[in-house]
């Protein structure tokens, strides 16, 4: 132990057994905060206390004088769980940065807004119940006014998930030009998946691709979430069909592939089950209550409709979020070039 800091702690136990000041018991305080941060274990303070009060007091009995043997005793097991708590903070701080750089390394997988497509408006919104997200989504440009759009759910959160979206990412990153149906890229995905991501984690995900010209979209799913199929001639909504199974469970699996065609206004709305699953009053929320709650903003710019669907649902569910939420609206607008 430091020589001037057992002189220190001499001169002020001296001062305090002369004298109870208040002030005195002050400035042990703000020893003990110094103490901490150089790390001295609890048995050395009452070792060198022991050893002054002997000094200061020498007819103490010795009665009192065994009685810190005892205290000795118990301060070293003290002093060994604070060295344990020690590592454990330290170890938090690490895990923390860990943390900072998968979250940061999400974002850079992230699409940094939604493409432009001629007669088309497009909207995405994605928010993480906590730090890092299990939900993920991406655009990919197939050439020819084709464009790929995707929503994928992640059975698995935190850093596992971070380096899982990644590899979803750059094997999505393949696919530009690539004339692939969504089927054949879901199966594609799967391979990936089977082969690289532990057992113990699934991937849901639908895929579609939208054709500008002609105002379909083809679109396969693997275990996701149903989406909605808005049609504005009716003011109905519609379940989206999907077959498939999540992504990483069998090769070989074949993705059924269904195909919708959009009037003007009519609209396809995507989601992650954070959606549904967003508890109101204690319920969870009905297919057909997020349906209400979608067309309350449907008739606005897509990316202003999917920040106040959010919002809306942030409100009910008393400013809570149990898990990641994702909401994705392609919107045919009446203004296109493409030809029918």
């Amino acid at each position: 132990m430091d020589i001037d800091l057992q002189k220190q702690y001499e001169r002020l136990l001296t001062a305090y057994i002369e004298d109870q000041r208040e002030d005195y018991l002050y400035g042990a305080q703000q020893l003990s905060k110094w103490i901490m941060e150089q790390r001295i274990p609890p048995e050395e303070i009452v070792n060198l206390h022991y050893r002054f009060i002997k000094t200061l007091l020498p007819d103490l009995p010795e009665s009192v004088k065994n009685s810190f043997d005892i205290l000795i005793e118990m301060m070293i097991g003290y002093g060994v769980a604070y060295q344990e708590t020690e590592k454990l903070a330290t170890r938090h701080r690490e895990l923390e940065y860990e943390i900072e750089v998968a979250v940061g390394m999400q974002q850079t997988l992230l699409p940094e807004g939604p493409p432009t497509l001629d007669g088309v408006d497009i909207g995405v919104l994605s928010v993480a119940a906590k730090r890092m997200s299990g939900d993920y989504y991406n655009f990919v440009d197939h050439g020819k006014h084709h464009l790929g759009v995707a929503i994928s759910d992640i059975i698995g959160k935190g850093i596992p998930a971070a380096l899982c979206m990644s590899m979803i990412k750059y094997a999505m990153d393949r696919l530009d030009d690539q004339p692939l149906s969504p089927s054949e890229i879901l199966k594609d995905l799967n391979t990936v998946v089977e082969r690289n991501v532990d057992p113990s984690m699934f991937i849901t995900m639908v895929y579609g691709v939208y054709d500008s010209l002609n105002h379909r979209f083809r679109y396969a799913t693997a275990g996701h979430e149903p989406g909605f199929f808005y049609q504005a001639s009716n003011d109905q909504f519609t379940d989206m069909e999907t077959q498939g199974l999540v992504l990483g469970v069998n090769r070989d699996v074949d993705y059924p592939e269904y195909t919708l065609s959009l009037e003007e206004n009519d609209a396809i709305i995507l989601f992650s089950d954070g959606m549904t699953e967003c508890r109101i009053g204690g319920e969870f929320l009905t297919r057909e209550n997020l349906q209400e709650i979608i067309h309350q903003y449907l008739h606005l710019p897509a990316m202003e409709a999917v920040n106040q669907i959010y919002h809306k649902l942030f409100e009910l569910a008393d400013y809570k979020i149990a898990d990641d939420q994702t909401i994705l609206i392609i919107k045919r607008t009446e203004s296109s070039s493409g030809a029918e």
